[in-house]
């Protein structure tokens, strides 16, 4: 068993953090992760109002009795959101750990200790993360470039960016992007990181509530089935390779600069939660980190955070070990 700051902030069993996912981090997979030893995380705005998160934090207290957290992502949208009321509707729901990501989360920070919350920020560089300490979040989750969603425009891979965040920061850190098995969660912990954050990684699991075709184009991916979009508007999102991201990439070659005008009705949110629910590979994007790549079964959670567990556990006392004469 492996003991870390983030296992023993956050009263969990393994250092294993699921990831927010839009339209994906529901009570089903969230429930399971917790239930499984890890952090399971449901995603506030994948519920269409803060009413709709608060059944939702409910349904998943009925389904496990261990810690599980919150996502909200503050990012401009084209309809304004109530944050305040979601960021209400998690309090009021008895939650005491949530995972920011997107804007600073100052402005929450307030009414979140006063509630007694753990605040995990979600960052994609190392000047991100000491402002996230500086204004109080309790620990930071460091996105590598190599992260599903959006990994800032920086551009530095895990390998740089764990170890430069670890560094300067005090506070305790999540590595995320890229992670998938327990050679991930070693490598993780040698570059300075308390536990790792899988998203990508748990779509690909049995409980996940997404279409199987999804998770069967998952297993059959290599590492090069990501692309970036969104690179011409400063907003990159790294998305699973299908004709819909390539007809994106290729607008954003065009001469001149890219209105989003162009793009907005081939990214449509919508259209990436239809083929999460229906399996229709072609009819929009979704959000696929580079760790496709390692995805070669789909495993429960519980079998999923064993294998990562013990395979870890091996590489550090055995492997490693081996090596030092």
């Amino acid at each position: 068993m492996l003991k870390t700051a983030v296992t023993e902030m956050l009263g969990i069993e393994h250092p294993i953090v699921q990831g927010g996912m839009m339209h994906v981090g529901r009570a089903e997979l969230a429930s399971a992760v917790s239930n499984a030893g890890g952090l399971g995380i449901l995603t506030a705005l994948t519920q269409p109002t803060p009413e709709d998160l608060s059944k939702e934090i409910a349904r998943c207290r009925e389904m496990t009795d261990k810690p599980f957290g919150v996502n909200i992502t503050l990012l401009p949208t084209i309809n304004p959101v109530p944050y305040d009321e979601y960021a209400q509707a998690a309090i009021e729901g008895g939650i005491k750990i949530i995972e920011t990501a997107g804007r600073s989360p100052e402005p929450f920070m307030p009414a979140f200790k006063a509630a007694g919350i753990k605040v995990i920020h979600k960052c994609t560089s190392v000047r991100h993360a000491l402002k996230a300490e500086k204004i109080g979040c309790d620990m930071v989750s460091i996105d590598g470039f190599e992260c599903a969603g959006h990994p800032g425009e920086d551009d530095i891979p895990g390998l740089v960016l764990i170890p430069c965040a670890a560094n300067v920061l005090k506070i305790p850190m999540i590595a995320s992007g890229g992670f998938g098995d327990g050679r991930g969660l070693a490598a993780a912990l040698a570059l300075g990181a308390d536990g790792i954050n899988m998203g990508t990684r748990f779509v690909a699991t049995q409980e996940a509530p997404v279409h199987e075709n999804v998770k069967q184009r998952m297993v059959e991916a290599s590492e090069l089935d990501t692309s970036l979009i969104f690179r011409t508007l400063r907003n990159t999102a790294r998305v699973f390779k299908n004709s819909i991201a390539e007809k994106v990439v290729e607008i954003e070659a065009l001469p001149g600069d890219t209105d989003f005008k162009d793009l907005q009705p081939l990214v449509a949110g919508v259209k990436g939660r239809e083929v999460l629910d229906k399996g229709d590979l072609e009819y929009g994007i979704w959000t696929a980190g580079m760790v496709v790549g390692l995805i070669k079964d789909i495993p429960t959670c519980d079998d999923l955070i064993k294998t990562i567990m013990a395979d870890a556990e091996e590489i550090i006392s055995a492997r490693l070990g081996g090596m030092v004469r």
